[in-house]
């Protein structure tokens, strides 16, 4: 890991031109990494260019970043130095982006999942321990030795307040704690941060979230919760996706379940599913079975088939 970041952080500072880049439907984790790397390198005097693939469309929650950089994937330039890849080291789930990293001169990965394509990426920056992308991010920028300003500090502590769950997650740990007291001197405000990501929805979501737990089912056998989130529910309230993030947090707080799996229509068919663990089972190895992942307590999958087919198959699975 130390040669790792060394290597990059090297890589970084020669660059001229800098892509950063998360997966498609970036979350807190994956837009405050790339925003923050983007941002950094600006200051240093690079050429910055953060984005991700279509759809091109950044939460609500996250409004309080600073977004004024960040560039459809149309909008970055042939040439590129060096592309940093955070959050995912799965080139398909960059999307439009991949081809960004594809003619790059020197692709970084950033990530701490377990699934990831070793092939990928020129140098790899993996901790499958740390609780964030941001927190790897943290150690690179420190390696770099650029400023880490009010910006930067709010887009990692961003990244991390999410990743960890507020801090509940089992990867929360001494270091990540020692992280955000420094992102917190470095001008990160908790309140903001907090008040948007998790208290704020339009009144709709409501309607939303009542749908969906209307339809909630366990298997208090298997100890499994689970819900469906159709493109109709919010098609009536005028929502996008990024709008019901939060649904799947309210499923698993079934004391009956061990995990809780959340399925959003996305086309005919065709279902991403969210996975929660409380911890006694792998959830990656469910993603994996669908050809997602994630981590043993988060992961997620696309599949195609009935949602009753994918629970089923969620089912045996646990057995």
């Amino acid at each position: 890991m130390s040669d790792a970041l060394a290597s990059a952080a090297a890589a970084l500072r020669a660059a001229d031109t800098v892509a950063t880049m998360g997966h498609v439907g970036p979350d807190g984790d994956a837009l405050g990494s790339l925003l923050a790397v983007a941002t950094a390198a600006r200051n240093a005097g690079k050429e910055a260019y953060p984005t991700f693939g279509e759809p091109f469309v950044v939460g609500k929650q996250f409004r309080f970043l600073d977004t004024s950089g960040l560039v459809p994937v149309s909008k970055v330039p042939e040439e590129i130095d060096v592309a940093i890849v955070v959050d995912t080291g799965v080139p398909a789930r960059l999307g439009s982006a991949l081809p960004i990293a594809e003619r790059a001169k020197t692709v970084i990965v950033v990530d701490h999942h377990i699934s990831g394509d070793d092939s990928f990426g020129d140098i790899q920056v993996i901790d499958t321990a740390a609780g964030a992308a941001a927190q790897i991010v943290y150690r690179l920028l420190e390696q770099t030795g650029w400023e880490l300003t009010p910006e930067i500090a709010v887009a990692l502590y961003t990244g991390i307040v999410t990743d960890t769950g507020r801090f509940q997650y089992s990867a929360t740990t001494p270091e990540i704690h020692r992280i955000t007291a420094n992102l917190l001197e470095a001008g990160a405000v908790p309140p903001t941060i907090g008040r948007h990501v998790y208290e704020e929805s339009p009144f709709g979501y409501l309607h939303v979230a009542g749908a969906v737990l209307a339809r909630a089912e366990i298997d208090r056998e298997r100890r499994v919760v689970w819900s469906v989130l159709y493109r109709d529910d919010l098609a009536k309230e005028s929502l996008r996706y990024e709008d019901a993030d939060g649904l799947i947090d309210l499923l698993r707080v079934a004391e009956e379940s061990d995990v809780a799996c959340l399925l959003r229509e996305i086309g005919d068919d065709e279902f991403k599913g969210s996975l929660r663990s409380r911890g006694r089972v792998d959830v990656s190895a469910i993603a994996n079975h669908f050809g997602g992942g994630g981590h043993h307590n988060a992961a997620g999958f696309v599949a195609t088939g009935s949602a009753d087919s994918i629970i089923a198959t969620i089912g045996s699975e646990l057995l």
